[in-house]
């Protein structure tokens, strides 16, 4: 009870928005399972399905841009609605029809609505809680969210060969119950006053342009090059690990790396809070350099078992205390160092980054794996998650000089 106590005190529509996530990822069976689909359903190659996700990492880009300078403008909760029920119409339209390459088109544009919306859900649980209860607001939020992706991986998996359609209509059922939640149950989205001395950083600056707050904040730029370096690494678990599958062990591939993902899942619900209250007192950037040697090394484990299905599980379990890290130390990282009237902006900046990044990374995997195997665009994924780890040193060293007030608050 004492790990769920800590999650006591927060504003009501942060719990709201954390179930609502929770609804929501109960449906999300589509993702988890696209590189088969396109692979196994469509007959794309490796180096295909790596222009399939640029493509779709490209035309999503306007739109976190666009999302992010909404949320800074418009009423969030309104804009998460809107955009869900676009995403919802697209799902159920993709369950009705024959599976093909016009079905996947359709889903990317539901994607790019829900890409839309979450600079607005990051904005949102940033407004409505203080400085010191931010990383618990953003380990309530990622705790939800991976307690509705508990067992869709898995089903995904086993609806996969026969009943794929079944995936994308209930994907748009949960988040219609999601959507409709969110619109009837959160009244009040008035940002929490912060008068802490940590929150001199947040002030608004309603005059400035994005452009102005980063040349105020240099820093982050050295914070997106660590964390878009680690992004573009992180991805391929989804990526190469299911390609490796479906190569390793056929038909069964995608049942496996279902009840893989399941287990990323599990892993998140069992040690996020655990993680989140033996960690308390450790710094943010000290948690993203854990996060991303526990990737590094959950990777490592993977390529040397490949073809040992129990490994897997190790492995996964070994990446996921790497992601909890990371999580739990990047949303806080951002929301405190930039003022709150510009949190949308550089969250859909941030996802611009995300997305350029990891699609480099994804069109270079692709080529790699097609001409020269799997071992070698693993040695291409470690490298980048070494990159990342370097950067996030150097910013550790830089961090504490360029927000002293932060670290008298933590200690």
């Amino acid at each position: 009870m004492k790990l769920l106590n800590q999650y006591r005190g927060l504003r009501r529509e942060i719990y709201i928005l954390a179930f609502g996530r929770m609804v929501t990822n109960l449906g999300s069976m589509i993702w988890p399972v696209m590189t088969m689909i396109l692979s196994q359903k469509i007959g794309l190659t490796a180096a295909e399905i790596s222009y399939f996700f640029v493509g779709a990492s490209v035309i999503m880009l306007p739109a976190n841009l666009i999302g992010g300078k909404l949320a800074d403008r418009v009423n969030k909760k309104w804009l998460i609605v809107i955009c869900d029920s676009v995403s919802i119409a697209g799902f159920l339209l993709c369950s009705a029809i024959p599976l093909g390459l016009g079905t996947i088109l359709i889903f990317v544009v539901a994607g790019i609505f829900q890409s839309m919306e979450y600079p607005s859900y990051d904005a949102l649980f940033a407004d409505l809680s203080e400085t010191k209860d931010r990383e618990r607001a953003f380990s309530l939020e990622y705790l939800g969210a991976n307690l509705g992706l508990v067992l869709s991986p898995t089903i995904a998996g086993l609806l996969f060969k026969d009943h794929l359609w079944l995936s994308f209509l209930i994907s748009g059922i949960s988040i219609g119950l999601s959507t409709v939640m969110i619109a009837v149950l959160i009244r009040d989205v008035t940002p929490v006053e912060d008068h802490s001395e940590a929150a001199v950083y947040q002030e608004n600056k309603d005059g400035a342009s994005v452009f102005q707050i980063l040349r105020e904040h240099p820093i982050i730029i050295l914070y997106l090059l660590s964390a878009t370096l680690y992004s573009g690494a992180y991805g391929q678990y989804n990526f190469i690990m299911p390609l490796d599958m479906a190569a390793a062990h056929g038909d069964l591939g995608a049942v496996i790396f279902g009840t893989v993902s399941s287990l990323n899942c599990i892993t998140v619900v069992i040690f996020t809070p655990v993680i989140t209250r033996l960690f308390a007192k450790m710094q943010d950037t000290g948690k993203m350099i854990s996060g991303r040697l526990l990737v590094f090394a959950g990777y490592m484990i993977f390529l040397l078992i490949l073809g040992f299905v129990p490994g897997y599980y190790l492995a996964m379990l070994v990446f996921t205390w790497g992601e909890i890290f990371s999580v739990l130390a990047e949303g806080p990282y951002i929301s405190t160092r930039i003022p709150a009237s510009h949190r949308g902006r550089i969250n859909g900046i941030m996802s611009i980054a995300f997305g350029v990044v990891s699609a480099a990374v994804n069109l270079t995997s692709g080529q790699i794996y097609d001409r020269a195997g799997s071992t070698w665009t693993w040695a291409f994924i470690l490298t980048v998650t070494l990159a990342s780890v370097g950067a996030t040193l150097l910013l550790r060293k830089l961090d504490r000089k360029a927000y002293p007030k932060l670290y008298r608050e933590e200690a």
